[in-house]
């Protein structure tokens, strides 16, 4: 074959396999085109599961019924308080000011510039939980206020009475004289979880019938300085002032909490907000209209959270249970031989994850119940059973100190400078009379104790060696290496706490 026959056929081969090439790509655009357009009852190459989409009102359409029918028992109640004039003049710094009082005279201490009485009006939600008139809201909604006015979802007003108030959990109970009211089923919220859909009902800026949805973004929060017993239900569902003593309920329209507090760095919303959980406010509202007062279990012990480094001291294998730093004199504790430096760890076979799980717990107990409680003692787990007995009025919470070494000093203690309780300081500490432990002088800044001591603490423990006396607390204080802890019990303000120090 000659050259130029080689190359015609060549190039008729070349044409040949790009007319290949090309069917070869329709053919494929082709069956991919007839995958896409294949009809409802051809089975696709891959199965996939697809997660329906609900429609676009969906959600909101599910809860309209939830609203229709707890919006009617959600009121609005507004406060009326007169500030008398006599009273305006004792809280303003001015009017007994000798330096105001030179320029404008003596005539504000002789009444003649007497300020005029003040009327100051507040606003609030409240929830009917009852049909014959009884409504939960705030303590601050309606403390100190001399009149109370209740306005319902159809606009009748009604006068309130106040029942009984608990600001240990900032409740409130009114009573309003009417019948057959519009109320909210009660929720249990210990089944209420984080993630659920919640909604919060009330009338915020005196906005009357306004509804807010969010999730629950928390439950059991504490320490966050609202009340003394604090369990909240935290949300992001908007609250706003005005808001406080309203609902917060389930997509079942039931009960879960009492709208509390905001978090707010400007006054308005930003995402967080508390509400007391449905299964508190409703023993505190039974209580206070079956009493006329909240009655509290009591089991008579200080306690303090247990930090990693106390755990460990006390033989603890994780950071959870109560501390006890003082046991009370006569105390259902000390009748069931508790002691300080017991860590309590469970009740009633329910373990106690810190001091606020415990109070809470202990408060919500009847008076008279006898109930189980372990704790470890010495590092060893012990079961002690306890009576619990009602609170006293006047029991006060001992407040509970940092527990924080620092490093620094040849020993944990060094830099402590410590002296006799004479009488006298025993007077000005308000120490009860022959109360042993020396009491501490002063404290170097730049000490490993400085952290965890203060002046003015009278130190009755060291390394659960009591001390009553210098000569006790020296004798320990000698034996103490270089790298030692020193583990101190201490009374503080007459609340018992240990302190832990690290060298």
């Amino acid at each position: 074959m000659s050259d130029s026959s080689r190359a015609r056929m060549l190039k008729i081969g070349g044409v040949a396999g790009g007319f290949l090439l090309v069917g070869v790509v329709i053919g494929l655009l082709f069956s991919l085109r007839m995958d896409w357009v294949a009809p409802a009852n051809s089975s696709p190459a891959l199965s996939t599961t697809a997660v329906p989409l609900a429609p676009t009102n969906a959600v909101q359409s599910n809860f309209v019924p939830v609203v229709k029918a707890v919006m009617p028992a959600v009121v609005n109640i507004s406060t009326t308080r007169v500030i008398h004039g006599k009273d305006l003049q004792q809280m303003s710094p001015f009017f007994n000011d000798l330096f105001f009082r030179q320029f404008f005279g003596d005539q504000f201490s002789q009444g003649q510039q007497m300020p005029r009485d003040q009327r100051e009006n507040s606003l609030g939600s409240g929830v009917i939980v009852d049909g014959g008139g009884y409504i939960v809201t705030n303590n601050h909604v309606v403390d100190k206020a001399d009149e109370i006015k209740v306005v319902l979802g159809d606009k009748r007003e009604f006068i309130g009475k106040v029942v009984g108030t608990d600001p240990k959990t900032d409740l409130a109970v009114i009573h309003i004289k009417a019948k057959d009211l519009p109320t909210v089923p009660w929720g249990d919220s210990d089944k209420l979880e984080v993630g659920e859909y919640v909604l919060a009902m009330g009338n915020p800026f005196g906005l009357n019938q306004t509804v807010t949805m969010g999730i629950v973004s928390a439950v059991g929060r504490a320490n966050v300085g609202i009340a003394d017993y604090e369990d909240f239900i935290q949300t992001d569902a908007a609250i706003n002032p005005g808001n406080s003593g309203g609902a917060l309920v389930n997509t079942r329209g039931e009960l879960m909490g009492i709208n509390t507090a905001i978090f707010s760095r400007s006054g308005g919303y930003m995402g967080v907000g508390f509400a007391v959980p449905s299964n508190m406010v409703r023993k505190v509202m039974q209580s206070l209209i079956d009493k006329g007062k909240v009655v509290r279990g009591w089991l008579g012990v200080s306690i303090q959270e247990l930090t990693p480094e106390l755990a460990k001291n006390f033989g603890v294998d994780d950071a959870k249970g109560a501390l006890v730093g003082e046991v009370v004199k006569d105390s259902p504790a000390a009748k069931a031989g508790f002691i300080a430096g017991d860590v309590i760890i469970s009740m009633d076979g329910k373990s106690i994850d810190g001091p606020t799980s415990l109070r809470n717990r202990v408060a919500d107990l009847a008076v008279g119940k006898d109930v189980a409680i372990r704790v470890i003692r010495e590092k060893k787990p012990t079961e002690l059973k306890v009576k619990i007995a009602e609170q006293p009025a006047d029991m006060q919470q001992a407040a509970a100190g940092d527990s924080d070494g620092q490093a620094g000093g040849n020993t944990a203690l060094a830099g402590v400078e410590v002296q006799a309780i004479t009488p006298d300081i025993a007077r000005q500490l308000g120490l009860p009379q022959g109360n042993g432990g020396v009491v501490v002088s002063a404290v170097d800044a730049a000490s490993a104790a400085a952290a965890g001591v203060r002046r003015g603490d009278v130190i009755v423990e060291v390394n659960r060696v009591p001390v009553h006396k210098i000569g006790d607390y020296q004798r320990v204080v000698n034996k103490l290496g270089k790298k030692d802890n020193v583990l101190l019990l201490i009374n503080r303000g007459g609340g018992k706490l240990f302190v832990l120090i690290k060298p």
